[in-house]
């Protein structure tokens, strides 16, 4: 990548915000573009919201989720790179759709991406290749998914197939809840097409742990391991959220078990698609959890997380422009050869990490009051300037809007304060002490993010990192 590119981001979120952020760092990136973008992107330097450019016809709202109107957009902008943060555009074919016109994006195609849009398809391609992951069995009818419910016993989880914006999924403790899920999902229509189709798997238990791995079908590069917390209250309880905070590194994942990862996950799944003619291009993520019995796949997404892309950028070292453009192009494999990357000697990981600084970062979000139910929106933010411009915390906005002159909520998630930090009780605090000095009518955040690594880390068990 020899000259400046403009380069587009779709969504409107704290990990497009991150995103567009880290990419505006680069000194290959003359603009960064987000598309619809919030307050935050806006006020970002080297960032601009660009959905009414006029790339799209003025009678209606850019639309991310229809290919064409990314793809307007994008040679509007002259984008030299397209960068997609969440899920729907994929599944609708945004990278298929610029394949075909020839420019660079960062993203799976359609077929790739039914790694995350069906549950059902992840799960049979992790059995066919021999993918740890829990057992399960797909149904098509009611009755289908209740005799296996029977079968499995409980404690059971029962998963819409299609993208459920989260929501999807239910552990169900007892037969009961189990069956009104499936009564929910395949018979009410509550998540459409989504749920016409279910996954019974049986239970696992063990810590969850995130590992996100950056791919162009061929070559494979890591971040460290991360860790969210999805429950909306402190001690993991209230409901499921799409994610209430996050921490990295997470030293629940000791070099076993990310060798393990590597060997086991990541690699088998890169090169099984790419067997299939359907390689992955973009972001692997493995939401894995660790039972008595090793790590197994609880579920794979073709797109960076939110809220762990907030926590892992900032340790990015590399530069996220070059390889964004080197994964759009299947060029990552060049890239790790021009710069010594590749897999350490025996006993080491199978699969080189990206470079990273030894620091810790954490995320606190932010919510709105009722988030995940119903919530108000519209109000008003104070103590934003005085946070940011302070210097020690980065301040990602997620569901924000300017009106009359004022950032105000837009959505459930609000903010994500994001601190780093020598260890991992300085980023802690200091996050932390950010989040007191946010101020919004019914705001509210977890006390408790990170709290359990803080714990691992003060007893003197070994870093894991």
């Amino acid at each position: 990548m020899s000259s400046a590119l403009n380069v587009l981001v779709i969504g409107s979120g704290g990990r497009e915000h991150a995103l567009a952020w880290k990419l505006a760092s680069s000194p290959r990136v003359a603009q960064v573009f987000c598309a619809p973008g919030n307050a935050g992107t806006a006020a970002e330097p080297g960032v601009a919201n660009a959905a009414g450019s006029g790339a799209v016809a003025t009678e209606r709202p850019f639309d991310p989720q229809d290919p064409q109107a990314v793809l307007a957009l994008a040679r509007h902008l002259q984008a030299g790179l397209t960068v997609v943060g969440p899920e729907d555009p994929l599944a609708a074919g945004v990278a298929d759709v610029f394949a075909e016109a020839g420019l660079p994006l960062f993203g799976p195609t359609r077929a790739a991406a039914r790694l995350e849009s069906s549950k059902a398809f992840a799960k049979t391609f992790m059995d066919r290749h021999a993918i740890p992951t829990a057992r399960f069995e797909v149904a098509e009818t009611p009755s289908a998914a209740l005799a296996a419910v029977a079968r499995f016993g409980s404690p059971v989880v029962v998963k819409a197939d299609g993208l459920a914006a989260g929501k999807g999924v239910t552990v169900a403790r007892d037969r009961a809840t189990a069956e009104a899920a499936i009564h929910q999902a395949m018979e009410e229509g509550t998540f459409g097409e989504a749920g016409r189709r279910v996954v019974i798997e049986e239970c696992l238990e063990g810590p969850e742990v995130s590992v996100l791995a950056l791919t162009d079908g061929e070559t494979v590069l890591a971040f460290p391991p991360a860790q969210d917390h999805k429950r909306a209250f402190d001690g993991d309880r209230g409901p499921n959220t799409g994610g209430m905070g996050a921490y990295c590194p997470a030293p629940v994942l000791g070099p076993e078990e990310e060798r393990f990862v590597g060997e086991r996950i990541l690699l088998p799944t890169v090169r099984g698609m790419a067997a299939a003619g359907t390689p992955v291009r973009g972001v692997l993520y493995a939401g894995i959890m660790l039972t008595r019995d090793g790590p197994r796949v609880l579920e794979f997404n073709c797109r960076f997380g939110d809220p762990e892309t907030q926590v892992l950028l900032p340790l990015l070292e590399d530069d996220l422009a070059e390889l964004a453009l080197a994964v759009a192009r299947g060029e990552l494999g060049l890239w790790t050869d021009s710069r010594g990357r590749r897999p350490a000697a025996a006993g080491g990981p199978v699969v080189p990490r990206l470079r990273v600084s030894d620091r810790s970062a954490v995320c606190v979000v932010m919510a709105s009051g009722g988030y995940p139910g119903r919530y108000e929106t519209g109000k008003a933010i104070e103590g934003l300037e005085p946070v940011e411009s302070a210097g020690a915390v980065k301040v990602f906005h997620a569901g924000t809007k300017m009106s009359g002159g004022q950032v105000v909520t837009a959505g459930g998630r609000v903010l994500n304060v994001v601190a780093t930090a020598a260890t991992l009780g300085e980023a802690v605090r200091d996050a932390y002490r950010a989040a007191g000095r946010l101020r919004f009518e019914g705001a509210f955040y977890r006390r408790d993010i990170a709290a359990r690594a803080e714990s691992a880390y003060s007893s003197g068990r070994p870093s894991r990192r």
